[in-house]
């Protein structure tokens, strides 16, 4: 017998919750994009058909990714999609889901990038290619290099970039950091690099074990990448560029060192939503 939207949507939110250890409201939120990914319908939809029954069929395919999300896949990966900036984007298991922690990096870069006049920007491993499509999608003047050492990935982002219409802008490049860029500058670098530590357990729970390991973790200390990212960047920008890095909470310190190191200056680090250090930048002097 098929049951309506809101009484399945209770019943699988309160099992999920039970077997994932999700908060309740987290539970809800993750049965709702389920329910409306195999509906084929926006979220809203279900909130203004909740009487509406749901078919025996869909309703199976529905237990089915359900039962797949309390074994601990991803949603992004049940859904093939993921919302970021004002978009959303095809995801996979090839690269990293798309988080709003990487959100403030963009915030941070169009801060620093003026609108009205071209620009040269670069995205260090760029994944799914949610920074360059962001900076790309604010500043329509830009010229966008996204490189990416996983063929995988970059086949990802270049199918993001053609169905977001910004593929005249974006350029997408196969490689390993500024190895596909040699001998370019740029007004700004940007990078959400590996920065997890090899033996951090946390590489081991929830989403991040479905996630590449080459794309989370980073050497002993996590910071192998950003190392090679600092150290080269001055020879890509031009006088005056920026270099913004996604980096863990506890790694502000030593990439403002690093940073200084590289002989960067207006060097910062600015906070994520929950207040931890997550982006530090400097300026290459004038």
């Amino acid at each position: 017998m098929s049951e309506p939207v809101s009484v399945l949507l209770r019943r699988a939110a309160a099992g999920l919750a039970a077997a994932g250890g999700l908060d309740p409201a987290e539970a809800r939120g993750e049965t709702e994009l389920l329910l409306a990914h195999v509906l084929q319908r926006p979220r809203s939809w279900l909130f203004a058909h909740a009487d509406a029954p749901v078919e025996t069929g869909l309703a199976a395919r529905f237990e089915a990714l359900l039962e797949r999300r309390k074994r601990g896949e991803p949603v992004a990966h049940l859904t093939g999609r993921r919302g970021f900036w004002v978009f959303e984007l095809r995801v996979d298991a090839s690269t990293l889901i798309p988080r709003p922690e990487t959100e403030r990096l963009v915030e941070l870069a169009l801060e620093r990038l003026p609108a009205g006049r071209p620009l040269r920007l670069l995205d260090l491993g760029t994944g799914t290619g949610a920074i360059a499509l962001a900076l790309a999608h604010e500043r329509p003047l830009a010229r966008v290099w996204a490189v990416e050492r996983s063929p995988e990935a970059l086949a990802l982002a270049r199918q993001n970039t053609v169905a977001l219409g910004l593929a005249e802008r974006v350029e997408l490049r196969v490689g390993d950091w500024f190895a596909p860029v040699a001998g370019e500058r740029f007004d700004l670098i940007a990078s959400n690099p590996p920065y997890i530590e090899a033996e951090d357990p946390h590489l081991e729970a929830g989403d991040l074990r479905f996630e590449p390991r080459t794309a989370l973790a980073a050497g002993p200390d996590g910071l192998a990448d950003l190392r090679r990212i600092v150290a080269a960047a001055p020879q890509h920008l031009v006088p005056g560029g920026w270099l913004l890095l996604e980096h863990g909470w506890r790694q502000g310190a030593a990439l403002r060192t690093l940073l200084a190191a590289a002989g960067f200056t207006d060097i910062a680090t600015a906070p994520d939503l929950e207040g931890r250090e997550r982006v530090s930048l400097g300026r290459l002097p004038d």
